[in-house]
């Protein structure tokens, strides 16, 4: 860090509880040059409530960066020192932001910063299952010679839910693919939508029209299971669902049952209702494509995500 850069005071000590975070040396390094001593998470798994509260109670931190981890007001009111907070990552459904306000904590947040990581990960289950490249890899592992390209992604009708940062972002790349785009938000975004070639409609019209529905939207109690039973009757039976968003999004059970029923073409999700999702807890088949919460995880996403936190806090330290 240049001497023009190297922030006026110091914390005392810094704590680091995202997993992702303290595996990347690179922002490690980064980070020690904004403290005296640095802690970081060393069980490899995002914190819930007791474990930040116990992990913050036995550094003393004044200064934090969380990823996914559980900052709820009993944590924040048992960390008396804490001072300073740096999110990695995007999505504040695990951050209690009206406790941090009210002890008067710096709390620097960069929304968007991996959009293009999750965008790809989206496209890439579309591809994957648009052209049959999953299900082919699968049956040539098992000395199976099926010849079966599927179709391609161009000209689908594709289903955004959720048209901020990400699904704005997923229309941008999906532009050389002359899809048809439907979107759905709770706000007006008409005219965002216009300018990438999108038409916002109706819940229910994304549902029935699309031949792929991606969901982009935050966690809360407002979208917590918004696509379960109900909304699957007015799927089309050849669509595929995509969760690049938040487990609680999608009724797990009910998309993993219309599935198995080919009540669905397929079923494909980065984040899960619990995680991780471990082998012995599902058994994957055709039709679900999983991977463990990887959307925002690109190396450049990575190191995006944690200079944006750290940043934030060089900037609460330069004051």
């Amino acid at each position: 860090m240049s001497p023009e850069h190297k922030p006026k005071k110091l914390f005392n000590c810094l704590a680091i509880a995202s997993p992702s975070f303290c595996r990347d040396q690179t922002l490690i390094n980064e980070a020690k040059a904004l403290t005296k001593k640095l802690v970081t998470n060393q069980t490899g798994e995002r914190l819930g409530e007791a474990e930040l509260t116990r992990f913050l109670k036995e550094t003393g931190a004044d200064g934090l960066i969380i990823g996914t981890d559980s900052l709820t007001a009993g944590v924040i009111n048992a960390a008396p020192n804490l001072k300073a907070i740096g999110k990695y990552g995007v999505g504040l459904d695990r951050v209690d932001l009206d406790a941090v306000k009210a002890r008067g904590i710096h709390f620097g947040y960069q929304a968007g910063v991996n959009k293009r990581s999750v965008s790809e990960l989206t496209l890439c289950f579309m591809l994957g299952h648009q052209r049959n490249i999953f299900r082919s890899v699968n049956r040539m592992e098992n000395a199976q010679w099926t010849k079966d390209g599927g179709s391609q992604l161009s000209g689908s009708t594709i289903g955004i839910i959720g048209f901020g940062n990400i699904g704005t972002d997923l229309a941008d790349v999906l532009k050389p693919f002359n899809c048809k785009l439907l979107v759905h938000d709770i706000l007006d975004k008409s005219k965002e939508a216009a300018k990438l070639g999108a038409q916002q409609v109706t819940y229910d019209e994304v549902l029935k029209n699309s031949d792929i529905l991606t969901f982009h939207v935050p966690g809360n109690p407002s979208t917590h299971h918004m696509f379960g039973e109900k909304e699957i009757l007015l799927t089309k039976p050849s669509a595929l669902i995509i969760n690049t968003a938040r487990g609680s999004v999608i009724d797990f059970e009910a998309a993993a049952m219309a599935v198995r029923n080919n009540r669905l073409a397929g079923y494909a999700s980065d984040v899960f209702p619990k995680e991780p999702l471990l082998s012995s807890d599902f058994k994957i088949e055709e039709g679900f494509y999983f991977t463990p919460h990887i959307g925002g995880n690109a190396a450049e996403a990575v190191l995006a995500m944690g200079r944006a936190a750290i940043d934030s806090l060089k900037q609460y330290l330069s004051v």
